[in-house]
């Protein structure tokens, strides 16, 4: 009774300024890979961690989130260009990081930029009704104190943004099978497809501040009683390095505009039918490097 006395007391303490709150939330943004899960299962050493240091760029970011009392623009902060553009690699990865993200918490709309292949597209949808639990722990973040919230967040089956390599209920059956068949065929090459899978469901832990009392966070994420300074989904995780409350000069909010309108759901079904066009490629050419031929545009 104790926690939830403080926080209620806290809320509305705040409460009063919340309408008139604006700010910039610095997030530094890091998602982890696992170096046996890099590419095909004996691949060299040496070639998983060349993989794993062009994947650098595109695992660890940092995000900035412009926020007034119901809206909010949450995008990369703008970095030098190193002139490396990664090839299909960058294309892949690009295709599964966000680009611009507006949030609307009083229409419950979030829009956001993705460019996939070459394609603009503009992803209109609701924004994710998480039912968190609020829970008694506490910790500082920078200046401010946080509470922790989790919940549990169910996975569209199409979206590839959260594969991961397929577990094996029985690893000696697998290290067997796979023996019998490098014997059966070694020049036959295993399909990287068929070892990727995508989870049901993920938990997600948060990190929230009463005191900045908005219903917002980084991302997708929003609903708590105060800023989501910290998040766990999965792989990733955001930290908040540095917030700026009520600057004297502030960003105005518009709306992205750019781009083909359809929702996420719609979003990850064409991702989902260009990599099965790559798969087909893949086994069209027997897996052999470069052999996938021209791909059509969706």
């Amino acid at each position: 009774m104790k926690f939830f006395s403080t926080l209620l007391i806290t809320l509305i303490t705040v409460s009063t300024f919340a309408q008139n709150i604006s700010g910039k939330a610095y997030y530094e943004s890091k998602t982890t890979v696992k170096m046996d899960e890099i590419g095909r299962k004996g691949m060299d050493e040496n070639m998983k961690k060349m993989i794993a240091e062009r994947m650098k760029s595109y695992l660890e970011k940092t995000y900035i989130l412009t926020f007034n009392g119901n809206e909010s623009i949450y995008k990369e902060e703008e970095k030098l260009e190193t002139g490396n553009s990664g090839g299909m690699m960058a294309m892949m990865m690009g295709s599964f990081s966000a680009g611009i993200q507006y949030k609307n918490l009083e229409t419950k709309q979030i829009l956001e930029e993705r460019e996939f292949f070459g394609k603009q597209f503009l992803i209109n949808d609701t924004i994710t009704n998480l039912d968190w639990t609020l829970e008694k722990e506490s910790k500082q973040i920078g200046q401010y104190v946080a509470f922790k919230a989790t919940a549990i967040k169910q996975i569209d089956a199409n979206d590839l943004s959260m594969a991961r390599r397929r577990k094996s209920d029985d690893k000696k059956v697998e290290d067997e099978k796979e023996a019998t068949e490098t014997v059966s065929d070694s020049t036959e090459t295993k399909d990287p497809f068929d070892e990727i899978e995508v989870p049901k469901e993920v938990i997600v832990t948060a990190w929230y501040t009463p005191m900045i009392p908005i219903k917002n966070g980084p991302g997708e994420y929003a609903g708590l009683p105060g800023l989501i300074l910290e998040l766990n989904v999965y792989r990733t995780t955001i930290l908040c390095s540095k917030i700026v409350m009520n600057p004297k000069e502030s960003e105005e909010i518009k709306a992205p505009k750019k781009g083909k309108e359809v929702s996420r759901a719609e979003y990850n079904k064409i991702v989902k039918a260009k990599m099965e066009e790559m798969r087909e490629n893949f086994r069209n050419s027997g897996g052999r490097k470069g052999g996938g031929g021209h791909m059509r545009s969706n």
